[in-house]
């Protein structure tokens, strides 16, 4: 059984139809990509997991239990975080105060020690946890929504674009971090137009085009693709 699997799944903003017939699986503790160009669908798959824009048809299934018409607070509860498109951290807000509201629904006593792994994990973060988000750079805003994401203590964390909008050299660290958070144990679909970086870190990954899967494979057959290198590669 597949820690997650959408089968057949179409969303709707409106009347447009975002995602038509979108067919997927994330087995435990993969890292999987989805790569393709911008209203692809890409991050519309994301929202639709998360419950944020639930499918109008077709199934979503995480550990075998049907979550397509689950609320979102309670599809965190059962393991899914997701650090968002454009990162949406609470300006105003110290870097601590962001990475506690994303442990806001847990009861559990494990979230200082989940609080400490972020900061191993982005030390920067811990140097700066006292520092408003709203003054940070993009990329330790990037920093800052990954581990918001972590506190929730998922099973299965969705990035969403997480190199949009930051300098190349902070791209390179997150993704560094983003394979050691799969390595220790966290299952990661992850969303991305830079397909070189995406392809690096995951073991599989899936084209899509106007809301449909047009190629499956594992990353290395996707990167010697002509028409992935072609459309995603730049080569």
């Amino acid at each position: 059984m597949a820690l997650l699997e959408l089968t057949d799944v179409h969303a709707f903003y409106g009347s447009i139809e975002a995602l038509k017939g979108v067919t997927l699986r994330v087995e435990e503790g993969e890292c999987v990509t989805l790569i393709g160009s911008n209203g692809a669908g890409k991050s519309t798959t994301l929202r639709s997991i998360s419950g944020l824009t639930p499918p109008r048809q077709g199934s979503i299934r995480y550990r075998g239990i049907e979550i397509g018409d689950t609320p979102p607070q309670d599809i965190v509860r059962l393991g899914i975080a997701q650090s968002p498109e454009g990162r949406h951290c609470f300006q105003r807000m110290s870097v601590a105060e962001n990475l506690e509201l994303g442990a806001y629904l847990r009861r559990d006593p494990g979230v200082a020690d989940d609080l400490e792994r972020v900061y191993d994990l982005f030390p920067r973060l811990k140097e700066r946890k006292e520092q408003k988000a709203g003054t940070m750079s993009g990329g330790e805003q990037q920093m800052l929504a990954i581990g918001r994401a972590l506190m929730a203590s998922p099973r299965l964390l969705l990035l969403d674009e997480p190199s949009m909008g930051i300098a190349p050299i902070l791209v390179e660290r997150i993704y560094e971090t983003i394979a050691e958070i799969n390595r220790q144990g966290t299952t990661i679909l992850l969303v991305e137009q830079n397909a070189n970086f995406a392809l690096d870190v995951s073991a599989r990954g899936y084209v899509l085009e106007t809301g449909t899967v047009v190629l499956t494979d594992d990353s290395e057959a996707l990167r010697e693709s002509p028409d992935v290198q072609r459309a995603y590669l730049g080569t």
